[in-house]
């Protein structure tokens, strides 16, 4: 079974969605985790309930979404692997500095204690300014694999990345062998 965590890069749930469901018909088992905003903000994208229902429909799993519901998933619930599709730049730098303050942090941070893959699919409108030095860190790190990501609107968000959701299940096939998907950046 993989963790499939949702953070609050709102623009890009479809995306991430298709991207889950792929892996549910690949026959994937998948426990469904939510940082406290995917989980309770409603926008023009999803209505929270909405979109809780949706997850857990196609998961057949309660969403995990807190802090304390996220801490087992190291040793106690192990994970094959941890996917965070979309992560945003906050999470992204929480990550890379060690800090655990939310569901899904926590989920990193107890998975990673396994030396076991962690995947992030970012979402970020400034992965090439405040964040790049966190993408370098975590690139760096043991475990911690990019889904190849884009810039989405190079003139209008200069400083802005989306991974390429489309591949997020063959970089979750390479991740479990131990290998970054190349090119990272499309």
């Amino acid at each position: 079974m993989i963790g499939y965590a949702f953070c609050g890069s709102f623009c890009t749930l479809s995306h991430s969605l298709a991207a889950l469901r792929r892996l549910r018909t690949e026959g994937v088992e998948v426990q469904p985790i939510m940082s406290e905003r995917a989980w309770g903000t409603d926008t023009r994208f999803w209505r929270a309930e909405d979109f809780i229902k949706t997850v857990e429909e196609m998961c057949g799993r309660e969403v995990i979404h807190t802090i304390v519901d996220a801490e087992p998933l190291g040793p106690a619930l192990p994970l094959e692997a941890l996917v965070i599709a979309p992560c945003t730049g906050n999470t992204l730098a929480k990550i890379a500095a060690g800090i655990t303050d939310s569901s899904v942090t926590m989920a990193a941070k107890a998975h990673l204690r396994c030396d076991r893959p962690l995947l992030i699919a970012l979402a970020s409108n400034d992965s090439m300014s405040q964040n790049l030095s966190n993408i370098a860190t975590l690139l760096l790190r043991k475990q911690v694999y990019f889904v190849p990501m884009r810039q989405d609107d190079p003139e209008k968000k200069p400083h802005s990345l989306v991974a390429d959701f489309t591949c997020l299940s063959d970089c979750l096939s390479s991740a479990l062998e131990g290998k970054q998907v190349r090119p990272l950046f499309l």
